[in-house]
């Protein structure tokens, strides 16, 4: 498998959302996945982990199967040292099969790495991180 193409690069931690939405709305898989460390983790729809570029491809190429533009604006964003939680709140407008607009809107919760060359990608990706889902488990 080749890497994925690194275009998009994220260099303050602030910007990774908003990077996730051009990287959604150019519709380029390769793109998405070069915001993720190889064996980052992505929490599925179903509440599961995908963890590796190969298990997220699967889940990010779902979602690009909406065909829908994205807004992701950063609510927070704490750096420590090379790492950083992230929050932001998404707006994804698409339209359902039958011809009428939907609109899918949450918030997520991200921890990011900062890499050697002074990228940052996403170590772990909860695109529902202000919901409990089935399958994940919330004890601390």
């Amino acid at each position: 498998m080749k890497p994925p193409i690194r275009d998009i690069t994220v260099m303050n931690p602030e910007d990774m959302n908003a990077a996730f939405a051009e990287a959604y709305n150019s519709g380029d898989i390769d793109k998405l996945l070069a915001l993720y460390e190889p064996d980052g983790i992505l929490v599925n729809p179903n509440g599961g982990y995908d963890q590796g570029i190969e298990q997220i491809r699967k889940t990010l190429e779902e979602l690009l199967r909406l065909q829908g533009s994205m807004i992701s604006k950063n609510i927070y964003c704490i750096p420590f040292e090379n790492i950083a939680l992230l929050r932001a709140h998404f707006i994804l407008q698409t339209v359902g099969k039958d011809g009428n607009p939907i609109q899918i809107l949450g918030h997520t919760s991200e921890i990011l790495r900062k890499q050697q060359d002074g990228r940052w990608l996403y170590i772990v990706d909860h695109p529902y991180g202000a919901e409990l889902l089935r399958g994940v488990d919330s004890a601390g």
